[in-house]
């Protein structure tokens, strides 16, 4: 997996323009330009347009968070009958399926309240 930094170095490494001539005694290195800027851009996790309320959706709203199926779905939805709202997004790691990295990539999607 790429992150960040990765991409910006791969495209430093990868840009083609000349570099200054050198004096010795000193290190050449290319400044920043736009091939940085759009690596690094492009690098961003992208954001999803609507978060689901994880205490008000239904069956079919839940299933548009990544990683939640039908059976994750309804056991969201029955932990939530039997126990009330969640308080914490972490509260989910209480629904069986629902680990430490399925949580983290379901976090951007979900919501606890709707004035959030």
């Amino acid at each position: 997996m790429l992150t960040i930094a990765t991409t910006v170095l791969i495209a430093l490494v990868a840009t083609s323009a000349p570099l200054a001539p050198v004096v010795p005694g000193t290190v050449a290195v290319p400044t920043p330009g736009p091939e940085i800027f759009l690596a690094t851009q492009q690098a961003a996790a992208p954001q999803p347009a609507v978060r689901v309320n994880i205490n008000t959706a239904s069956t079919e709203q839940l299933q548009a968070i990544p990683g939640v199926g039908p059976a994750t779905a309804e056991r969201i939805i029955q932990f939530r009958q039997g126990n009330g709202t969640f308080e914490r997004v972490e509260d989910l790691l209480n629904i069986r399926g629902i680990g430490e990295s399925t949580l983290e990539k379901m976090r951007p999607y979900i919501k606890l309240t709707d004035d959030k």
